[in-house]
């Protein structure tokens, strides 16, 4: 299956903690190969198998409580 890297814009990280809570996140959804995330950038990258969209990644960061788009 072909990989995918998605890019995401991630607001309101301040902290490692911050950007751990999104790391372990991503990396528990299936489909996520790698996950790099970033709270002094504020961004972070995301490589995926094919199964999962950019939009389903973007829900999950949602749900750890910070603003988040492609």
């Amino acid at each position: 299956m072909a990989e995918k890297t998605h890019t995401l814009s991630i607001d309101g990280m301040t902290c490692g903690c911050c950007s751990g809570r999104v790391k372990n996140a991503l990396n528990a959804t299936p489909g996520v190969l790698q996950a790099l995330i970033s709270h002094e950038t504020n961004s972070g990258i995301v490589i995926t198998d094919a199964s999962i969209s950019t939009e389903e990644l973007l829900a999950v960061v949602a749900g750890t409580g910070f603003d988040v788009r492609a």
